[in-house]
C-alpha cells in the first residue's frame, strides 16, 4: 500500500500534536515534519517534498489561506486540508480548492473520513498522470515568497544547504536554503538538466559550449564528467 507523505502544520503545540497522534493511527500515512508555522513548511516542502498538508488557516506570520496560495500551479502541488477553529473560513477553503476542512476539535471518526477521501485521490491521481503545465514555482527568500518563474531561469548553483537562482530578470540570484536536489525536482525535466553535481542549466538559455563548458550570459559553466554523456544527447550531440 502506497503511503501518503504529510506535514502537519499548526502553531497551537497542542493541537499540532492530536494532529500527530491522528496521523500516526492511519496505515496508509506518513508523518513527513511538523511545523510550527508556513515559513517552516515551506522548507519542508522543498526539500523533502509532500502528497498531503494538513494546514491550520490562523498562524502568525503567514497565514495557512496564504501558504496554499503561494504553493497552488506549482508543479507538484500537494493537496491541502484545511483544519481550523473557524468555521467562517469554510467557503474560502473551498474555493481554493481543498481536499476538506475539519473543525477544531476534530474527532477521529472525521479525521479518518476526511485522509480516506485524499486518498482516493491520491490513487486516482497516480493512475492518470497529468501533463505539466505550469509555469512558476516559490521560495522562500529574504523573509518572503518569491516567485520563480521557469522561464526566467538561467542556471542554479547548489551549496550545500543553499542554492542560488539566477535569472534573466534579476542582476542578483535568488538565495534560497533549499538542496539541488529538492529543487531539481521542481523543474520540469524537458528543458533543465544536472550537468554538474553544483549546477542545472536552462537548456534554453545555452549559447554555447566549448571544451565542455557551458556558456550562459556572462557565466562559463563546467560539464562534470558523470554528465557529459547524458548532456551532449540531451544537444543532439
Amino acid at each position: 500500500m502506497p503511503k501518503l507523505r504529510c506535514i502537519a502544520v499548526d502553531d497551537e503545540p497542542l493541537a499540532l500534536e492530536l494532529l500527530e497522534d491522528n496521523i500516526r493511527q492511519v496505515p496508509f500515512l506518513e508523518l513527513v515534519a511538523s511545523c510550527h508555522n508556513a515559513f517552516e513548511a515551506m522548507d519542508i516542502l522543498h526539500e523533502q517534498g509532500a502528497d498531503l498538508i494538513f494546514l491550520d488557516i490562523q498562524m502568525p506570520g503567514i497565514t495557512g489561506v496564504q501558504f496554499l496560495k503561494s504553493i497552488q500551479g506549482q508543479n507538484t502541488t500537494p493537496m491541502v486540508i484545511f483544519i481550523t477553529a473557524y468555521e467562517q473560513y469554510a467557503l474560502e477553503g473551498f474555493e481554493l480548492d481543498v481536499v476538506d476542512y475539519l473543525l477544531k476539535p476534530v474527532a477521529f471518526e472525521r479525521f479518518l473520513k476526511s485522509v480516506n477521501k485524499a486518498y482516493d485521490l491520491f490513487k486516482l491521481h497516480q493512475q492518470t498522470p497529468t501533463e505539466q503545465t505550469t509555469t512558476h514555482f516559490f521560495v522562500n527568500a529574504n523573509y518572503a515568497l518569491v516567485k520563480i518563474r521557469y522561464d526566467e531561469i538561467l542556471y542554479i548553483e547548489g551549496l550545500k544547504d543553499y542554492v542560488k537562482i539566477y535569472l534573466s530578470s534579476a542582476r542578483h540570484p535568488v538565495i534560497t536554503r533549499m538542496t539541488l536536489k529538492g529543487i531539481e525536482q521542481k523543474l520540469p525535466s524537458h528543458e533543465f538538466m544536472r550537468i554538474h553535481k553544483s549546477y542545472i542549466v536552462s537548456l534554453d538559455k545555452i549559447q554555447s559550449v566549448r571544451n565542455l563548458k557551458i556558456h550562459i550570459g556572462e557565466a562559463v559553466i563546467p560539464v562534470g564528467e558523470q554528465y557529459v554523456e547524458e548532456f551532449m544527447k540531451a544537444i543532439g550531440e
